[in-house]
């Protein structure tokens, strides 16, 4: 009983070998398409590409004015100083066209924001020194009567205030044109002679921060750049409506900025901006 059992078993087990090796094996069909003679293949599909999302910004990042589901849809947060804040729309790509490209606007707020920062130090300096006397009393004068404004110019440096003006706009016409070459052809300068100096003015790729030995000796934002542009593109803007004030105290009161603020907290009630508006055009140098 035992050998027929053993001897049934193991016609099983050969039976069912014999089956599993005659079983068909799984094969991979393969597709092909027939195209007439001459007929283009279509283009592949590509792949859809990943789509990179805006990290969420809090409420200390924005504006509480001003911001949209528009502007936000291209204000992500990748410009230093972006706080969401567009109300005309001046940065949207689909506006560009004609004198506004967001591109530009960005480049040329940090630039105007650089030169007011050095606007405003040089209008208010020459105040404060010259009323601590650290420098003569008759350099010490209200930035319009120093030159800038050559027929308010009431101090001859070395040249009448006129020559020393267009002195300035050649310097500055220079300066402007080597720097516009920059933004539109990145890295043309050092191409171009200029005294052996030209290889400082390589630059990094972003004409807004050039970066190099001229431009950033001291060697700052190493290790936080992002922090450093968030800075100076803030206080830029503050220096820009600095200036802004400084003229329109001058039309208004014919003093600079600084004699300006000692009155005011000498008077606070009787030198500020409602009392100063009353009496437009009375004491204006223009």
């Amino acid at each position: 009983m035992a050998a027929m059992t053993v001897s049934m078993t193991s016609a099983f087990t050969r039976g069912a070998a014999r089956v599993t090796a005659s079983a068909p094996k799984a094969r991979k069909l393969r597709s092909f398409v027939v195209r007439a003679e001459g007929e283009e293949a279509p283009a592949a599909e590509e792949a859809p590409k990943a789509v990179v999302k805006a990290q969420p910004r809090s409420k200390d990042d924005l504006y509480l004015m001003g911001v949209s589901d528009q502007n936000m849809a291209y204000l992500d947060g990748t410009l230093p100083g972006d706080f969401g804040f567009d109300p005309l729309g001046m940065s949207d790509p689909e506006g560009a066209g004609g004198f506004v490209n967001p591109q530009w606007l960005a480049y040329s707020e940090v630039i105007h924001g650089r030169w007011a920062m050095l606007g405003v130090a040089g209008i208010v300096a020459p105040e404060i020194l010259g009323q601590a006397g650290l420098i003569p009393e008759s350099t010490g004068l209200v930035w319009f009567t120093s030159g800038a404004i050559p027929p308010q110019g009431t101090f001859d440096y070395w040249a009448n205030p006129m020559t020393i003006f267009w002195v300035n706009m050649c310097m500055m016409n220079f300066a402007e044109i080597k720097r516009g070459q920059d933004y539109w052809y990145p890295g043309s300068q050092a191409e171009q002679p200029l005294m052996g100096w030209e290889k400082g003015f390589a630059g990094s790729g972003n004409p807004a921060y050039p970066g190099g030995k001229y431009f950033n000796f001291a060697g700052l934002g190493k290790d936080d750049m992002a922090k450093m542009q968030k800075k100076e593109i803030k206080n830029g803007r503050l220096a820009m409506m600095a200036f802004l004030g400084c003229m329109v105290q001058a039309v208004v009161t014919g003093e600079g900025p600084w004699k300006n603020i000692c009155d005011h907290v000498a008077d606070p009630f009787g030198a500020n901006m409602l009392a100063n508006f009353g009496a437009i055009g009375g004491a204006s140098p223009f």
